[in-house]
C-alpha cells in the first residue's frame, strides 16, 4: 500500500519563507501519519510571482547540500524519511522554469520536470521557458508521471505515460474558478481512460482576480474519488494499492485494443 498526503495550502505571493513554514508542519503532520508520499501545489513556494522570477528562482538542487529553496525542499524530505514532490521556479542556463521537483527519503533528487505546456491565460510565457522533455520517476511502489496543472488538457501526455508504464500521475496545480468542474470531470477522465491512479494537489486562496478553489483529489482507475479537499486549506491522506492498475487493465484491455495501425 501507497499513502498519499496532499498539501492543499493558501500560497503566498512571492513570500517564499511564509509559505515554507506552512508547507513544512504539514509535511510533519503527513509524516505523523504514516504518508509515503507528499505531493504539494504548483508554485507553493511563491505562487504567481513571475515577475520576480529572477529575484525568486533557485537553481535545481541535487540534495540538502545544495542550499537555495530546492535544497531546503529536499532536507524537508530527509528530515522526514519521506518522498516529497512539488513545483518551484527553476533558475537554470539564464532561463526561468516551472519545476515539479520529487526528492527520495534520503533527500536527493529523484525527478525533475519542467511544464511543457504554458498557460497563456496568466502569461506563463511571458516569464517562463517550456520544458522539453517528459518526467517520470520510479517510486518503490512503481511508476509515476509528472505533469503540472495546464498539462491536464493533454490527453497525449498521460497516455504516453501509461504506455511507459506509470501506474501514478501526479499534478500540483493552481487551478482557479470558474473551472472547477473542467478540474474534476478531467481528473477522472484521465485516470479512467488510462486506467491507473492520479494525485492532483490544487491550491486555494486569492491572487489577482483568481480565486483557486482546492478540491485536491486522488482518483483510482475506475474514475472513483478517493478523497477529495474542499475550499479551505488542509491535509488530504489516503492509501491506495497499485495493483489495482494491473487488475483495471486485464478486466477492460484498453491497451491490447488500441488500433495503433490507424492513429498511431
Amino acid at each position: 500500500m501507497l499513502t498519499i498526503s496532499l498539501v492543499q495550502m493558501d500560497c503566498r505571493v512571492g513570500e517564499p519563507a511564509a509559505n515554507f513554514e506552512v508547507a513544512a508542519e504539514m509535511v510533519a503532520e503527513a509524516a505523523r501519519r504514516g504518508s509515503d508520499l507528499v505531493l504539494l501545489p504548483e508554485l507553493w513556494s511563491t505562487a504567481y510571482a513571475l515577475d520576480r522570477a529572477p529575484e525568486l528562482a533557485a537553481p535545481l538542487a541535487q540534495g540538502p547540500g545544495d542550499g537555495g529553496w530546492f535544497g531546503r525542499f529536499a532536507a524537508l524530505a530527509a528530515e522526514h524519511r519521506i518522498w516529497l514532490a512539488g513545483s518551484l521556479l527553476e533558475a537554470r542556463d539564464g532561463r526561468f522554469y516551472n519545476c515539479l521537483a520529487v526528492y527520495g527519503p534520503d533527500g536527493a533528487l529523484r525527478a525533475a520536470y519542467r511544464k511543457i505546456h504554458l498557460f497563456r491565460l496568466m502569461a506563463e510565457e511571458q516569464y517562463l521557458a517550456p520544458g522539453e522533455a517528459t518526467g517520470v520517476v520510479d517510486l518503490p511502489w512503481g511508476r509515476a508521471g509528472l505533469t503540472i496543472c495546464y498539462d491536464l488538457r493533454f490527453p497525449e501526455l498521460f497516455r504516453r505515460y501509461a504506455l511507459d508504464g506509470a501506474r501514478l500521475i501526479l499534478i500540483p496545480a493552481e487551478w482557479p474558478h470558474p473551472r472547477r468542474e473542467h478540474w474534476r470531470t478531467l481528473l477522472r477522465a484521465r485516470a479512467i481512460e488510462n486506467q491507473c491512479f492520479v494525485a492532483a494537489c490544487n491550491r486555494v486562496g486569492t491572487t489577482g482576480n483568481n480565486t483557486f478553489f482546492g478540491a485536491s483529489a486522488v482518483v483510482d482507475p475506475w474514475g472513483e474519488t478517493l478523497v477529495e479537499g474542499g475550499e479551505a486549506s488542509m491535509l488530504l491522506t489516503v492509501s491506495v494499492d497499485l495493483a489495482l492498475v494491473d487488475a483495471v487493465r486485464q478486466r477492460i484491455p484498453v491497451f491490447a485494443d488500441r488500433r495503433t495501425d490507424l492513429y498511431g
